[in-house]
C-alpha cells in the first residue's frame, strides 16, 4: 500500500488535537522538515562537491569538523531565522546561543540541535543524521535567553532526528507517542511509514564501542561480559552491532531493540555525548516509544541542563537489558 500521510499534513492534524494550540509548533516543525530535506540533497552530492572533507576549522567542542558540519549548520540556520516563532536556537557548531529574533517577544520556543551528527563518517557512506530538540521559552514576556535552555527533558515540547542513509528518514515526538516519515524524492515529501513507534521490551543486541574496553568502568565490563555471553537471563549471547554513528546505532535499537551505549570511562568521566541536542531528544524519543534512558546512574529526564554544551554517559533501550544495566550495582 502507497502511503499518503505527508508529514506536513500529520503535524498539523496532531496539533488540532490539543485546545490551546496556536499552529507555531507545528509552523516550526515544518520549517525544520524543510531544512532535513535541503541537507539530505547536500549530503547525497557531498562526494562530488568535495564537501565531505575537513573544513579546516575546530569546533567549540574542540573538535575538528567537516564542510558538511558548517554547511548543515547554515541550511538551519538561514531557515529557521525566516520564522517568528522561535527566539534562539543552539548549534553544536556555535560558541553561543544565537538570538534570532531580538526584541521579538512573541515567539514562544527555543531550538537546539546537532546540524549533522556523525559527520566523520561521511566519507565511507555511514549514514550520518540531524537531532534537534524544542523547548518553550520559560517566560513569554520577553525575548529568548539562555536559561531558555537549562530545562529537564520533561520540558520538552518536541524532538526529533533523521537519518541520511539509503533513504532518508525523520522520526520525531511531540509527546503523543513516536512517528516515522521516509522521504520519498519522486515527490519530495516525507510521507508516513511508521505511526506509534515501540521498541521492544528486551532485544538481541547490545550496541558499544568496544575499543575503550580498558578505561571501561568495572560495572560496565561486567554487564558487556554478561550480555556477549549466555551469562544473563536469557541464557544466550547477543549479537554485538556498532557503526559509530549516534543516529544509525540509536535508530535501530529503537526498532530492534537491545541496548546501545556510550558510557562514561576513564578518560570521559562525564561522558561524550551532548546533553541538550543529543542525549535529551533521543531520550525524550525513547521514553515516548517505551524505553529507558539512564546516564548511568539515573534517568536523562532528571538531569537539568547546566552548559549548553554539557557532556553525558548515555546508556539507553529496551525496558529489559538497561534494567539489568542498572541492578549491576
Amino acid at each position: 500500500m502507497v502511503p499518503t500521510q505527508t508529514l506536513t499534513r500529520f503535524i498539523y492534524q496532531e496539533g488540532r488535537k490539543y485546545p490551546e494550540a496556536t499552529g507555531e509548533l507545528s509552523d516550526l516543525l515544518t520549517a525544520i522538515a524543510l531544512g532535513i530535506k535541503y541537507i539530505s540533497q547536500i549530503v547525497a552530492s557531498a562526494g562530488f562537491k568535495g564537501l565531505d572533507t575537513l573544513s579546516g576549522h575546530t569546533n567549540v567542542q574542540g573538535e575538528k569538523t567537516f564542510k558538511l558540519d558548517e554547511i548543515a549548520d547554515k541550511v538551519l540556520v538561514e531557515i529557521l531565522s525566516s520564522s517568528r516563532h522561535f527566539g534562539s536556537l543552539v548549534s553544536e557548531e556555535r560558541d553561543d546561543i544565537l538570538v534570532t529574533n531580538k526584541g521579538e517577544k512573541s515567539a514562544k520556543y527555543v531550538v537546539a540541535f546537532d546540524p549533522l551528527d556523525g559527520s566523520s563518517n561521511i566519507g565511507t557512506n555511514i549514514p550520518v543524521g540531524t537531532i534537534f530538540t524544542i523547548f518553550k521559552k520559560k517566560d513569554d514576556n520577553r525575548e529568548a535567553k539562555l536559561e531558555d535552555y537549562f530545562q529537564p527533558a520533561t520540558s520538552l515540547v518536541a524532538a526529533g532526528y533523521s537519518v541520511y542513509g539509503a533513504k532518508t528518514t525523520l522520526v520525531y515526538s511531540a509527546g503523543r507517542g513516536v512517528h516515522g516519515f521516509t522521504l520519498d524524492p519522486a515527490v519530495g515529501e516525507f510521507l508516513l511509514t511508521e505511526e506509534n513507534i515501540k521498541i521492544p521490551e528486551s532485544g538481541s543486541i547490545y550496541s558499544v564501542n568496544e575499543g575503550y574496553w580498558e578505561i571501561f568502568s568495572e560495572k560496565t565490563r561486567r554487564f558487556i561480559t554478561m550480555i556477549k555471553t549466555s551469562d544473563n537471563p536469557h541464557n544466550k549471547p547477543y549479537t554485538g552491532r556498532y557503526v559509530g554513528s549516534l543516529v544509525a546505532d540509536f535508530d535501530r535499537t529503537l526498532r530492534k531493540g537491545g541496548v546501545f551505549m556510550h558510557p562514561a570511562t576513564q578518560k570521559r568521566p562525564n561522558g561524550k555525548l551532548r546533553l541538550l541536542y543529543e542525549c535529551m531528544p533521543l531520550s525524550f524519543i525513547l521514553e515516548q516509544a517505551g524505553g529507558i534512558a539512564i546516564d548511568g546512574e539515573k534517568p536523562i529526564t532528571q538531569i537539568m541542563p547546566s552548559d549548553i554544551h554539557q557532556r553525558i554517559p548515555f546508556i539507553v533501550g529496551s525496558p529489559t537489558e538497561v534494567k539489568w544495566y542498572m541492578d549491576m550495582g
